[in-house]
């Protein structure tokens, strides 16, 4: 699933419209994904996700960089095999966008601070 522009707050995923965090899955978009502690990114906060057959997790840690990703997410990326990317959520989604076209990524977007 491509997506189509961001901006601080607004994501566009194949012509619709987010205001509030998401995961973009090969398949599917959840929306308003919430976690624990808003700028501190848990194993627990991306529980739908570990199960996926996915290549890559590219998580967008929002447009200044403020979400923070714990060491233990890393870790269970690895364990489960996937590629890991951690960046502002501008280059993540630049990021995401050519990743997605080749292989089964999955995206976390923090889309403000």
């Amino acid at each position: 699933m491509k997506i189509d522009h961001y901006e601080f707050g607004r994501l566009v995923v194949g012509g619709q419209e987010f205001h509030h965090d998401l995961i973009i899955f090969y398949d599917r978009v959840r929306p308003q994904w919430w976690r624990v502690e808003g700028h501190r990114l848990q194993v627990i906060d991306l529980e739908d996700v570990w199960q996926e057959k996915a290549e890559f997790l590219i998580i967008g840690t929002g447009a200044y960089g403020a979400m923070k990703v714990e060491k233990e997410v890393k870790e269970k990326a690895l364990q489960v095999g996937f590629q890991l990317i951690v960046q502002p959520t501008r280059e993540a989604v630049k990021t995401y966008n050519q990743i997605e076209a080749q292989s089964k990524a999955i995206g976390a977007f923090h889309l403000t601070c």
